[in-house]
């Protein structure tokens, strides 16, 4: 679960049972709100290309950002041109905005600054999902697809394809907001085109998520490199044995802490939240030991941490099949629009 999470959200104790009346409310109210899109009493906006959403079913961090730079990688190794948009959280900028190369995390969010650095993909970024997708095209007319970070529960947005990740240990006691962390129902995966699991399936899981394409997911990653000189890059395994603070503002800081561990480092963690504003302080240790980062908090401590600093790149190790439900949806959405 992501650090801020309520404890409450794992099991189905008395604090959970007292929400039930306020989550059954919740799910009505959504439930209603899908089927008013579906029916057309809400109109869905069409981008000017086919949009994949990629999003969950749940509050916190699944791995939705390495999924998004995966599937744009793997567009363009199939000759598309993928643009990417986003909600842009933890930026202080209004509006809809296309992002230069030189933004920031503070005026456009960690991810999608993230995204844009690691997939040289155009993206932009806004509340308004159809907004964004239009301005993206407007400003990359060669966009051939948008790819919707975290965009499953948008309904204003129409898409030809959905990928829902699925980490079981982020659906915590299975219950909707606000006595369990689901913003829909595990059944609502089954409607998507591409379920991608990360880390273990139970069997009653599996069983719920019905026909739904399904393919495992894990974060690879094995080295570190140096955030003064990204040049530099040894292989993880030679910090093994050494002591190091982890630092990590990520929706599951303890799965980094976890991977870190698990190549031999003995791991000071420092947990913060999602999207957490860092300052200095943060990472003033005066120790002398190495400081290791995520991605997605480094774009945001670049100008100010300690120089013995050192990020830790993951990717999304998906087999190459799992795209081809996707690639399929994205050629029947373009003999319908021909």
């Amino acid at each position: 679960m992501m650090a801020t999470a309520p404890a409450f959200w794992q099991r189905k104790g008395w604090r959970a049972v007292a929400l039930l009346p306020l989550s059954g409310l919740f799910l009505l109210l959504s439930s209603l709100r899908r089927l008013a899109y579906r029916v057309g009493l809400l109109a869905s906006q069409s981008a000017p290309v086919p949009v994949v959403v990629v999003g969950n079913v749940a509050v916190g961090g699944s791995g939705k950002t390495p999924v998004v730079i995966w599937l744009a990688e793997q567009l363009t190794l199939h000759g598309m041109r993928p643009g990417i948009i986003s909600r842009g959280y933890g930026g202080q900028g209004e509006g809809v905005r296309c992002l230069s190369p030189d933004a920031s995390a503070l005026e456009a969010g960690d991810e999608p600054v993230l995204m844009a650095r690691r997939t040289g993909c155009p993206v932009a970024v806004g509340r308004d999902r159809p907004a964004a997708a239009r301005a993206l095209c407007a400003a990359h007319p060669a966009v051939d697809v948008i790819i919707s970070d975290d965009g499953l529960q948008h309904y204003a947005l129409g898409r030809a394809a959905e990928i829902v990740v699925v980490d079981e240990r982020v659906l915590g006691n299975g219950w909707c907001l606000p006595a369990g962390p689901q913003r829909e129902p595990v059944a609502r995966i089954g409607a998507a085109d591409l379920a991608l699991l990360h880390g273990p399936c139970s069997a009653a899981l599996a069983a719920r998520l019905g026909d739904v394409p399904q393919a495992p997911m894990r974060l690879a990653g094995d080295r570190l490199v140096s955030l003064g000189d990204p040049a530099a890059s040894v292989p993880a395994t030679d910090f093994a044995g050494r002591t190091v603070h982890a630092v990590a503002g990520i929706g599951r800081p303890q799965r980094f802490f976890d991977q870190l561990a698990g190549m031999g480092l003995t791991v000071i963690a420092h947990p913060f939240p999602d999207h957490h504003a860092f300052t200095p302080a943060d990472l003033a240790f005066d120790d002398g030991l190495p400081t290791i980062l995520t991605e997605k908090d480094a774009v945001k401590c670049a100008p100010f941490a300690p120089d013995n600093t050192w990020v830790f790149p993951v990717r999304a190790s998906i087999p190459d099949a799992a795209l081809q439900p996707i690639l399929e949806k994205l050629s029947r959405h373009g003999r319908q629009a021909a």
